[in-house]
Formats: structure tokens, C-alpha cells, sequence
């Protein structure tokens, strides 16, 4: 059997056919590589510039700022990732497509975080707490918000322990917010005994947050009898006070009740208890018993 050589004009037709098919994907890897790196590039550094911008407003919330950044900065990478794949020939209607089958999927598998993501969302737009706010969620999330994500809220508690907490377990429960209000209300009792001069103990009382200039004029301050119990009269000291001055205030008002009940003769009574000893009574004694 004889070989039979293919003619030449065809072998060259391949190399050729195979040169420039190489050259144009070649070319096109190129500029794909350069679109991805410029793109990056670019994305980086307008999320910096926008960080610097609203870094620079004070008047502009602080919850913001990292999902303004993080929006900039992957918005501008999915738009260079399209570029790279129509350096390939993929067209942009194939791309969307693509793109929803695989949201679709991905919302299905993590029903868990969407949710997350929906309450950050929502916490983002209705801002119950802000950054620097202490709060409290239900029964288990305490402490000063650090920062508030599309996923997550940071916080870090009374003991300055660091704190993430998924947005859908705070969203779910009743917030507290500590620190949204200006003014704060703070509620002071102390004990007088029952023949001590109550009404002494009230002007006094009286007096002694009045001088105070942490404590707000309006709205007045208050001293009012709480409670009669069995060994004392229980005297309310209710008060307002700044935000910031709130804690200094309530922990100096706890000893200056006391301060100033007794300086006007009035005595802190302890519980007593009165013990009445009966004497038992002697038993009869027994019938005599029959034969």
C-alpha cells in the first residue's frame, strides 16, 4: 500500500488558519489580562477615594460609609469581569443569563444568609442603632455597635469583649437602644426609718439634687414616698440627666442619699422581726388504764 501525502496547499491553509486564530486569541488574552488588572486597579482605588471622601463629612452616618465603599468597589469589578468575558466573544444577554441561573441557585442553597442580608438591609435603611450606640437585642446581644455590615453587626460588650452577631438574630428581637435619646431618666430609693422625720428627709432630699448641675430642670426632679413597708418608709429620688452625664451622676446620687438622710438625723433602718416565746402548756396526766 502506498502513503498518500496530503497537498501541500492544504497544510498550508491549517498553519495559516492556525496562526491567525492564534495571534487574534492571543491578542485577546492580552487585553483580557490587561482589562482584569486595570479594572481591579481602578476599583481599589476609587473605593479608597470614596472612604477618604466621606471620612472627610462629619455630617455624613458613619453605618454607611463601609457599604458605600464595598458597593463602589464590587460594582466596579463586576463590570470588569463582564469586559473580560466579551474579550472572549460571550455575549452580555448570555452573561445576565448565566448570572441569574447562578443567583437563583445560590439563593436556594443560602436561604439563611439572604436573610441576614435582608435584615442588614433593613437595619441599614430604617437605622434603628447606629455606629457608637449601645444596645441591646432580646436576651442575648449587648454591647456598643462597632460597625454594621450587609451580614453581620459587630459589637463589643461591658467587658470589652468582641462581639458578631448575624443580622437576622438582631432584627428578629426588640431593640434597645441606650444611647439614641439625649436625656435619660434615673430612679435613686433609700430607706427611712418609720419614726424619723420624713418630711425633713424629703426637703433635704430635695435640696441635694438641686444643687446638683448635672441634674436637668425640666424635667423637675422629683422626691416622693414609694412605699410604706414594715420596718421603713421607701423614698423615690427620680431625676433627669445628659446622656453623658448619666453614670457619674447615678453613682454619685446612690451615696449622697445616704449622705444626706443621716445628716438630717434620719436613720437607715435594717429589717427586724419580732419573736414571741410562748410557754408550752403542761399535758394531762394519762387516765388510769382499765383491768
Amino acid at each position: 500500500m502506498t502513503e498518500v501525502t496530503p497537498p501541500l496547499a492544504s497544510v498550508d491553509a491549517v498553519m495559516g488558519f492556525l496562526a491567525a486564530n492564534a495571534v487574534r486569541y492571543g491578542l485577546s488574552f492580552v487585553q483580557a489580562v490587561l482589562i482584569l488588572l486595570i479594572g481591579f486597579w481602578i476599583a481599589t482605588r476609587l473605593a479608597r477615594f470614596v472612604q477618604r471622601a466621606l471620612s472627610r463629612s462629619p455630617h455624613f452616618d458613619a453605618t454607611l460609609k463601609p457599604l458605600i465603599q464595598s458597593v463602589v468597589l464590587w460594582s466596579v469589578r463586576i463590570v470588569t469581569l463582564v469586559a473580560v468575558l466579551a474579550q472572549f466573544g460571550v455575549q452580555t444577554a448570555s452573561i445576565i443569563a448565566v448570572l441569574g441561573a447562578a443567583g437563583l441557585a445560590i439563593g436556594l442553597a443560602l436561604q439563611g444568609t439572604l436573610q441576614n442580608i435582608a435584615a442588614g438591609t433593613m437595619l441599614l435603611v430604617l437605622r434603628p442603632f447606629r455606629n457608637g450606640d449601645y444596645i441591646t437585642a432580646g436576651a442575648s446581644v449587648a454591647g456598643t455597635v462597632d460597625e454594621i455590615s450587609l451580614f453581620t453587626t459587630t459589637l463589643t460588650n461591658a467587658d470589652g469583649i468582641y462581639v458578631c452577631v448575624p443580622n437576622n438574630q438582631i432584627w428578629g428581637q426588640p431593640i434597645t437602644n441606650f444611647s439614641r435619646n439625649a436625656t435619660r431618666r434615673m430612679e435613686v430609693t433609700v430607706g427611712i426609718a418609720l419614726d424619723d422625720d420624713l418630711d425633713a428627709a424629703i426637703t433635704a432630699l430635695r435640696a441635694r439634687v438641686a444643687e446638683d448641675a448635672r441634674v436637668l430642670d425640666k424635667p423637675a426632679p422629683e422626691v416622693m414616698v414609694k412605699q410604706v413597708g414594715d420596718s421603713a418608709v421607701i423614698v423615690n429620688v427620680r431625676v433627669w440627666s445628659l446622656l453623658g452625664n448619666y453614670w457619674g451622676l447615678y453613682w454619685d446620687l446612690q451615696r449622697g442619699v445616704k449622705e444626706t438622710v443621716e445628716a438630717v438625723g434620719c436613720s437607715l433602718p435594717f429589717p427586724t422581726r419580732t419573736v414571741m416565746h410562748v410557754s408550752a402548756q403542761p399535758m394531762p396526766d394519762a387516765a388510769p388504764s382499765r383491768h
